[in-house]
């Protein structure tokens, strides 16, 4: 597994929490935690703060995605999941949060909120053309491959 150099700043509400890390060694995300307190309701979304910044290096995104147990347990998820962090973005990771469960949801100071994956991208150059090569699958879209 090859390692990337990402730098990180917290504010001061974050500096009691531990650095975002791995759980084990296999982990694709490290988890963001809150930095403050909020109770979700049901059916409401808010922008959480985690009270940290990034550098990641050209050619690098991290995706802010949801905790897997959060969705399950509670029905919290994120609406724009997954969120993107380009590499030129300095400014704090906040995670919006929607609570689609049964009951209010109350976000704690330091509970772990998301994942975040750090991820290599490559910008594209569009050449525009007048036509396509024909594929198998062609205009096949939204489940015409098959429910298996």
């Amino acid at each position: 597994m090859s390692e990337v150099c990402v730098f990180i700043l917290r504010d001061e509400r974050a500096k009691k929490l531990p650095l975002p890390s791995y759980a084990t060694p296999a982990s694709a995300g490290v988890d963001l935690r809150s930095v403050e307190e909020r109770l979700l309701q049901k059916g409401e979304r808010a922008l959480i703060h985690t009270g940290v910044r990034i550098a990641l290096p050209p050619g690098y995104e991290a995706q802010v995605r949801p905790r897997s147990g959060l969705a399950l347990k509670h029905g919290i998820i994120l609406p724009n999941s997954p969120g993107t962090i380009d590499a030129d973005y300095r400014g704090e990771i906040g995670v919006i949060l929607m609570n689609l469960g049964d009951e209010p949801y109350e976000v704690k100071y330091g509970d772990r909120i998301a994942q975040m994956v750090v991820a290599p991208v490559c910008q594209v150059k569009f050449e525009e053309t007048d036509e396509l090569d024909e594929t198998i699958r062609g205009e096949g879209g939204f489940g015409s491959s098959g429910n298996t």
